[in-house]
């Protein structure tokens, strides 16, 4: 009983902040001609609701693709047109067709910011408290709500979702496919990733570590027995749960092309996050190496969007490799997990078309290890959220960015004693450690080194903070403050996936994790 009160406040003090942050302003609010993503989820409830299926991804008169076109997969689709079916019966202006673009008033925002709210207490909410309560690490049930806590107040997820505006469905139905596959539940965890990367294709992020260590299980079963009908079950229930999400679209092969050159624009460059930009001037710099190589090297301007395509896809391969073989070599739920992060954080850093939201996609799944290494854990997520500020201040969320973000600090302090916890066993690092034994010398004092530098690094943080927001920028370089947002952002991941890839490469005992037969 008392566990369940635990995680009941815990809960409500949850959504009492997603409240809290939805009061505010979101996505290009009063700001036409495009407004913002706000206006696109609106846009494409008007779209499902009075157009028929086969205009929804086709530039025609009434939909034109330069005004908020759709370019999520069918599930997204579908959500829109639920959501424009409620939205209609309280008021049809919210989506009546032309005359709706970029409706905004209050009752409307009300509702928009209910769909959200919906979609956390039914989907992502749900999985978080179910997979807190799974740790075998937790055997106080305390620990379980304290962990669900941390998961729950990450303020990256919570000022984008309920502040920029974004629905968390995508991620919540991957955290449901960890959460079975936790359980070998292979099969449900298969249709619920199915599900996650037919709402968002950017699920792809995740997609290797789940085909690799399910195909790892398949494997250690041998492929001559039971590993073979797992394989072929697999393998089918994907195929299926593909089917009932494109059957709609099924019937006209043009249908589908469509709708794949929707998903994947690859004409538009690397810098995907600009599309709507000028040319000489780009708001929204993207934490990753080839935005921060851009402060140096021109890459748009030297090299073909063919070639960009082609150089991004073999360092994004070459990057996650390791932990690919790694996985598949030693299928262990907790490598499966590492690997979620280091792939995810491979894609955000190396590959094409990545917006700043995007890191979210990395941040969540390090959420699931804050037991494992909090520091580390913390540490991430708090540089995850700072990457976004040049976004959130656009969306005037600067009060919610500096309130949630110390207090999630705190709450992890307090949760874990995070700056204790700093040792090479703590950091998962002592394998790594022994194998330097005798080479590094200054190893004894790396507790205090790390202290140092992620003490400096919030430093850093916060005066960039401080300065982008109340500094205005020289003439001459107008964007000089969200380009070292991005900068400082990109050094911090890169060492991160170092890291990342270190624990996974070094971890040999896979310890906690019960054996695949």
């Amino acid at each position: 009983m008392e566990k369940w009160s635990l995680m009941t406040l815990t809960v409500l003090l949850a959504l009492t902040v997603r409240w809290a942050v939805s009061l505010g302003s979101y996505s290009g609010a009063g700001k036409p001609p495009m407004y913002g993503d706000y206006e696109a989820q609106r846009h494409w409830q008007e779209i499902t609701y009075n157009l028929p299926i086969r205009q929804w991804y086709f530039n025609t008169s009434d939909n034109n693709l330069q005004y908020w076109g759709l370019d999520y997969p069918p599930l997204t689709a579908y959500h829109s047109f639920v959501c424009a079916y409620i939205a209609k019966l309280i008021n049809p202006d919210w989506v009546a067709l032309h005359t709706s673009r970029g409706y905004e008033s209050q009752p409307h925002k009300l509702f928009m910011r209910t769909t959200v709210f919906v979609a956390d207490l039914l989907v992502y909410i749900p999985a978080v408290i179910l997979y807190c309560f799974s740790l075998k690490e937790t055997s106080a049930k305390k620990k379980a709500s304290t962990c669900a806590l941390c998961i729950l107040l990450y303020p990256g997820l919570i000022l984008i979702d309920h502040g920029h505006f974004q629905y968390p469905l995508s991620l919540g139905l991957a955290l449901w496919a960890v959460l079975c596959l936790s359980h070998d539940w292979d099969l449900l965890g298969s249709v619920a990733f199915c599900l996650a990367l037919n709402y968002k294709q950017m699920e792809l992020y995740h997609s290797l570590p789940f085909f690799c260590y399910l195909l790892g299980k398949c494997f250690k079963k041998g492929l001559k027995g039971k590993g073979l009908v797992l394989l072929a079950k697999l393998a089918g229930t994907v195929l299926v749960s593909f089917v009932a999400c494109w059957l709609p679209f099924g019937t006209d092969v043009e249908q589908i092309m469509q709708v794949l050159r929707r998903l994947f624009p690859i004409d538009r460059g690397l810098f995907e996050a600009c599309m709507f930009s000028s040319p000489t001037h780009c708001p929204d710099k993207v934490a990753n190496i080839w935005c921060s190589l851009s402060v140096l090297i021109k890459i748009k301007n030297v090299i073909s969007p063919r070639t960009q395509l082609k150089l991004s896809f073999a360092v994004t391969f070459l990057s996650l490799l390791p932990a690919c073989i790694k996985l598949t070599v030693q299928p262990s739920l907790r490598g499966f997990k590492f690997a979620l992060v280091s792939c995810a954080l491979s894609f955000f850093l190396f590959s094409f078309q990545v917006h700043e939201k995007s890191i979210l996609l990395v941040s969540v799944p390090v959420c699931l290890i804050i037991n494992e290494i909090p520091f580390m854990a913390t540490w991430f997520l708090l540089v995850s959220t700072f990457s976004l500020l040049p976004l959130l201040l656009k969306d005037e969320l600067l009060l919610p960015y500096a309130v949630t973000t110390p207090a999630f600090l705190a709450v992890c302090l307090a949760s874990f004693s995070i700056l204790e916890k700093t040792s090479a066993e703590d950091l998962q690092l002592k394998a790594f450690s022994l194998s330097l034994k005798g080479y590094v010398s200054w190893f004894k004092s790396f507790p205090r080194i790390v202290k140092s530098l992620f003490l400096l690094s919030l430093s850093l943080m916060g005066v960039l903070s401080v300065l982008g927001a109340a500094v205005p920028p020289p003439q001459r370089l107008p964007d000089l403050f969200p380009l070292a947002v991005a900068v400082v952002s990109c050094l911090h991941f890169l060492l991160f996936l170092v890291y990342f890839n270190v624990v996974i490469l070094w971890d040999s005992k896979n310890r906690g994790q019960k054996k695949i037969s």
